[in-house]
């Protein structure tokens, strides 16, 4: 029975020298992995694009093996694409993660536990469960603290 507990134990223990995260555990772990392989692909294709200009900049304005570079007037070509991509692949990086986000947002539907939380400061408490999760319940109203004299006590403008 020990021996059991123990391989299940080492399917999600990191290995050494690993680079990439663990196997997920979840749908929702699975689908930050997928995000994370979109948007490497899309880092890895702006590097080849961005090298590939510096190379060919660098083999074009060479005096050793180009004595007479080429004169570029008009460029349009290029500020074409240096205008279009710079906007479109944003785009293809929000879609999934909007999809994600918006996956995430729903998923704790119905609870196994919840948590109620009670603060008490000075002359008054205030219970906090978890679904009560307003501005007005978080920070108690509008309530001010007059002193007389030496004593404080709580007053309520409501």
């Amino acid at each position: 029975l020990e021996c059991r507990f123990l391989t299940i134990a080492l399917c999600d223990a990191a290995e050494p020298w690993q680079l990439g995260s663990q196997d997920a555990a979840t749908p929702m772990m699975q689908g930050i992995i997928d995000l994370h392989h979109d948007i490497f692909f899309f880092l890895i294709l702006i590097l080849v694009f961005v090298s590939r200009m510096l190379v060919r900049a660098l083999w074009h304005f060479n005096e050793q093996t180009n004595p007479i570079p080429q004169r570029i007037v008009h460029g349009t070509t290029i500020e074409i694409i240096r205008t279009i991509f710079p906007s479109v692949i944003p785009l293809f990086i929000a879609i999934p993660s909007f999809a994600l986000l918006y996956s995430m947002d729903g998923v704790l539907v119905d609870p196994a536990i919840t948590i109620k939380a009670i603060g008490h400061q000075w002359y008054r408490s205030a219970p906090l469960n978890e679904g009560d999760l307003s501005a007005t319940k978080c920070t108690g109203g509008s309530r001010s603290i007059w002193l007389t004299g030496h004593l404080p006590f709580p007053s309520s403008r409501d």
